[in-house]
């Protein structure tokens, strides 16, 4: 009986972890999750530090200017590693320099909300970016080397959606974390979800071969050079407006340094090349007018990322949460336009749908531009969803024209071009999204500034139109006042906050015609570029 029972149990089914580990093992599917991963990780953090600053000064009791430097830190650091992971991929493999990146990341996330100060927040927070930085330029290098080429255009696609639909997500979770978990949970999260890239890499990102023949001479000193310098002039632009740009010593210090180190990186490369990086390889007419596409595109998201959440918080007192469901209103479109993207392009000359959706996202806006200080989120449904339209077809069309790009020039024949293509494509993303918010913020304080004053012509104290509504307003707030001389200065009040609320609404419908014109050059640079040999099939 009891041999019975021991055979029964040898027999009963079981998991073979050993075949799922073996069919995992070098799968370019389960590799390129890992890295799509890591770009996703990589966006919605910062978009979650980005957005949930002020829960971060509120709890941390920091002031306005010391807490901004908080996501400056990051990104400096971020655009730091741009350049700079040519040189570490190069040298060591994505596999190595990933899984020891990611674990560092995961380490800094976990001790971010534990910073007991300022400087220690500061200090983790650019390691964190250091070890982040490397996610990027590795991720499109990987997944185009290793996916057959019958379902790049499917990977396209789905990196589209994931870097824009983290964008639009990340307001939501960030309020939703806060509103029912805590505020550590924007650092948490990507301890939680990092360690899920890293066993997809683990498992199917082999490291590159033993190299043949003699070791090349390789220097670390020119990428550092260049990427310090990168990194200061990112984080001039971040903190200029703040600080007054030429008229703060702290900017024109790190601009003057910047362009040292520039100088000095040209004279190190032109001295001594580095046979890790191949910026001759970059100077071509499609890669220059596609960045500049990429340019335009980053300040074109910003109709989401900070036109509309400042839009809804100034004229209608929207928190986070509530701003957070109507770019909620985005996913379905980017899930659908990205589909509709990828199809298309298979079909059609990419330059068509990357105009597509320019178009698309140019009516949206002038939609947009028609604003009141009385809408509210409910005005803004039919622009959300043609703008969620316009934003997949363009992105997708965007990374596709990268991806044509590469193979029209034969960056895949060479890991080195790869690489330098990879990174270069990663700084033009971060500074073109960092150009494009100094330069809407100034944008908007200018056009605030004009519009005020413009409207404050019409209010003087003599004018009956003025008296008449400062009397209604006096009225109006007389019950709640301790006299009528208090409620006229209250009245007084209330009518320059009237005044000033009609300034920025204009102030922000500017903002929309200003993206809606940066479409249409897009549209204008994507009739310059010629086309592109590979074209995706339906094979």
């Amino acid at each position: 009986m009891s041999q019975r029972v021991e055979t029964l149990t040898f027999k009963s089914p079981r998991p073979d972890l050993a075949k799922l580990i073996a069919s995992l093992s070098q799968n370019p599917y389960v590799g390129t999750l890992g890295v799509f991963l890591g770009a996703g990780i990589v966006t919605l953090n910062g978009r979650l530090i980005t957005v949930g600053l002020p829960d971060l000064r509120g709890a941390m009791g920091l002031g306005i200017d010391d807490a901004s430097w908080i996501p400056t830190a990051y990104n400096m650091a971020l655009m730091f590693m741009g350049p700079f992971s040519v040189y570490l991929g190069g040298l060591l493999g994505p596999r190595r320099v990933l899984l020891s990146s990611g674990t560092v990341f995961v380490l800094c996330s976990l001790l971010l909300p534990l910073s007991p100060n300022l400087r220690i927040m500061l200090c983790l927070q650019v390691i964190s970016g250091l070890a982040s930085g490397t996610f990027y330029p590795l991720t499109l290098s990987y997944a185009l080397r290793a996916l057959p080429m019958r379902y790049v255009i499917y990977a396209i696609g789905i990196y589209s959606m994931d870097i824009v639909g983290a964008t639009s997500v990340g307001t939501s979770l960030e309020a939703w974390y806060v509103e029912h978990l805590s505020w550590h949970w924007i650092f948490w999260q990507s301890a939680l979800l990092t360690p899920l890239m890293m066993l997809c890499i683990y498992l199917a990102i082999s490291n590159p071969p033993p190299r043949s023949g003699p070791k090349p001479i390789l220097s670390w000193r020119g990428f550092l050079y260049g990427s310090l310098a990168l990194s200061l002039i990112y984080g001039a632009l971040d903190q200029g407006e703040r600080l007054n740009w030429l008229n703060s010593g702290v900017i024109v210090g790190l601009l003057v340094t910047a362009g040292f180190l520039l100088v000095v990186t040209v004279i190190r490369r032109w001295l001594s090349p580095n046979p890790l990086v191949n910026p001759m390889f970059l100077v071509n007419r499609n890669t220059a007018l596609i960045c500049a596409c990429l340019f335009c595109f980053r300040f074109v998201l910003l109709a989401i990322a900070l036109l509309l959440p400042a839009v809804l918080a100034v004229t209608q007192n929207y928190r986070p949460l509530q701003t957070g469901y109507v770019l909620l209103w985005l996913i379905l479109p980017l899930v659908l336009s990205g589909v509709i993207a990828a199809r298309l392009m298979r079909r059609f000359d990419n330059r068509l749908v990357f105009a597509a959706g320019f178009t698309v996202v140019a009516i949206a806006c002038l939609i947009n531009a028609q604003l009141t200080s009385a809408w509210s989120g409910n005005n803004f449904l039919i622009s959300q969803i043609v703008i969620g339209l316009g934003l997949a077809l363009s992105f997708t069309a965007l990374v596709g024209s990268f991806v044509q790009n590469a193979f029209d020039t034969g960056a895949l024949s060479n890991p080195i071009n790869v690489l330098t293509y990879a990174s270069f494509i990663h700084c033009i993303r971060l500074f073109g999204g960092e150009a494009g918010t100094a330069l809407m913020q100034r944008l908007i304080s200018v056009r605030e500034q004009f519009h005020s004053n413009m409207i404050g012509l019409h209010v003087d104290a003599g004018n009956w139109l003025t008296s008449e509504r400062v009397q209604l307003l006096t009225q109006g707030l007389f019950p709640g006042s301790a006299g009528a001389e208090a409620a006229q200065e209250r009245a007084a009040l209330l009518l320059g906050g009237q005044v000033k609320l009609q300034a920025y609404t204009l102030a922000y419908a500017d903002g929309y015609l200003a993206i809606a014109c940066v479409a249409a050059l897009a549209i204008v640079l994507i009739a310059c570029m010629k086309p592109m040999k590979i074209y995706f099939d339906a094979r």
